[in-house]
């Protein structure tokens, strides 16, 4: 048999994985009654269109422009605040930070791999780990989203990575099978930090 090639690379998704994403509670944040949150929230965060945000395929001022189209005039106010501030909104996972910074500590490469928009650096910089990561890729910037296997190999081209030695972590399973399809091992996070942790070290 020949010998398993360890990992040396962890590689985290951004939302709900190291930093919480969570469109109803954001846009509850914004707005005075239970109706009024979910209506800006099937306005904002649940269109179609955020994932072509993502994407980088339609600008912030188009994704406010069709927000706008589709709730009343009396909420455009509370969704320019959501627009503005929601980021500030999105706390960070502190356990899987924690483990983020002791692997970094123990000498792995730990990297960022994230479907998110332009804006990505307001929800980034405050996490912890943010300090300690070795490089990031961003959709938006790209043009690229996983699952798309492309954008798992674009990572590893650019940081010189080898897709066997990269575990990647991620809270969609589609996501981690995009990441095997490019040759990575893959750890579909349900928010066992532990079960995580477990994982890594038995690839390492």
């Amino acid at each position: 048999m020949p010998e398993r090639t360890p990992v040396t690379n962890v590689i985290f998704d951004m939302g709900n994985v190291l930093m919480r994403f969570d469109g109803p509670y954001f846009s509850s944040c914004f707005t005075d009654t239970p109706e009024d949150a979910t209506a800006l929230n099937s306005a904002l965060f649940g269109s179609p269109l955020w994932t072509l945000l993502d994407s980088g395929t339609i600008s912030h001022e188009t994704m406010a422009r069709y927000a706008r189209a589709h709730l009343p005039e009396r909420l455009h106010p509370n969704l320019a605040a959501c627009l503005e501030h929601w980021p500030e909104r999105s706390d960070p996972i502190e356990p899987v930070n924690d483990l983020a910074i002791r692997l970094k500590g123990e000498g792995y490469g730990i990297y960022v791999l994230t479907n998110a928009s332009t804006r990505v650096m307001e929800q980034l910089a405050h996490a912890p780990v943010m300090p300690f990561l070795d490089g990031y890729v961003v959709s938006a910037e790209e043009r690229l989203m996983k699952p798309d296997p492309a954008i798992y190999r674009l990572l590893c081209d650019r940081f010189d990575l080898e897709p066997a030695e990269c575990l990647f972590v991620d809270d969609n399973e589609d996501n981690c099978t995009g990441a095997r399809v490019a040759g990575m091992h893959a750890y579909h996070f349900t928010g066992n930090v532990s079960e995580l942790e477990a994982c890594a070290r038995l690839l390492g």
